[in-house]
């Protein structure tokens, strides 16, 4: 049988990700002659493909909405798959489509690299598909609320459903409508394109809250770059994506999520230099 050495990331657009040259920068490092491709692939093709990959293919990256469009085609899921109904990763084994999420690893590492291991309460910018994951994330970090600044609010229901799963107090409010409760959230989090960059944030906050912002593609956002301009703790887009791809990394060579690489620090570096 043909060895399993392709890999791929899948989108709509797809061109711009920086998912091949940090996934590669991985396999070099690790002495792996793998290739990792970016593919174009909509969700209306994305049944096709998987059904049509050969012996040579190991896995695949999802991006949105890719990540909810592949949960029905899975034979098998972890179960932070279930929690935020989507999957960023696929291993393909013989007649299995397993999937796994790390999203969620990326969130609490990055985090947790910027100095921060623990949160009480949080403010999300968004609430769309990566919103969910973020809520995971910060729930597993301590979070008792969450308060969601919506462009639709009641499309957030399902997020006020997760947080009652995990015992966090979930709170939706219209984009742009700020807190009154005077209380400085521990962190702020952009989930959305451009970084938010049409909210103003008072001095005090900038300086006290962590800014986590997804988003990296412009860098720095508006808002990083106004965090930034007080001394505040600005976590980038860039250290989600690292963090998340060597999870996805970790699945692909052992499908073990929590099983660490050889020499992981060393891999860590090269695919932040491959940036």
């Amino acid at each position: 049988m043909t060895a399993r050495t392709r890999l791929a990331v899948l989108g709509s657009p797809i061109a711009h990700s920086k998912s091949p040259a940090i996934h590669r920068a991985a396999y070099k490092a690790l002495g792996l002659d793998w290739t990792y491709e970016a593919v174009e692939v909509t969700g209306f093709d994305l049944a096709h493909f998987v059904a049509s990959r050969d012996d040579e293919w190991r896995g695949l990256s999802l991006t949105m909405p890719l990540k909810r469009d592949v949960v029905p085609l899975l034979t098998w899921s972890d179960p932070i798959v279930s929690l935020v109904r989507g999957a960023n990763t696929v291993v393909l084994s013989d007649d299995e489509v397993r999937g796994y999420n790390t999203d969620v690893r990326g969130i609490t590492h990055a985090f947790a690299e910027a100095g921060v291991h623990s949160l009480a309460s949080v403010h999300v910018l968004g609430a769309g598909a990566t919103a969910a994951s973020v809520l995971v994330g910060v729930a597993r970090l301590g979070a008792s609320r969450v308060t969601f600044a919506a462009r639709t609010p009641e499309k957030a229901q399902p997020l006020v459903e997760l947080g009652a799963a995990l015992s966090v107090e979930v709170v939706v409010r219209p984009w742009g409508i700020q807190d009154r409760s005077l209380i400085i959230p521990d962190a702020i989090i952009s989930t959305v394109p451009g970084g938010g960059n049409d909210l103003v944030f008072a001095e005090e906050v900038r300086r006290s809250a962590v800014l986590f912002d997804v988003a990296y593609d412009p860098w720095p956002s508006g808002l990083a770059t106004a965090w930034s301009s007080v001394g505040g703790t600005v976590i980038s887009g860039l250290d989600l994506l690292v963090h998340q791809a060597i999870g996805q990394v970790r699945i692909f060579l052992t499908g073990d999520p929590e099983l660490a690489l050889p020499d992981e620090s060393r891999v860590l570096d090269a695919m932040r230099a491959a940036l």
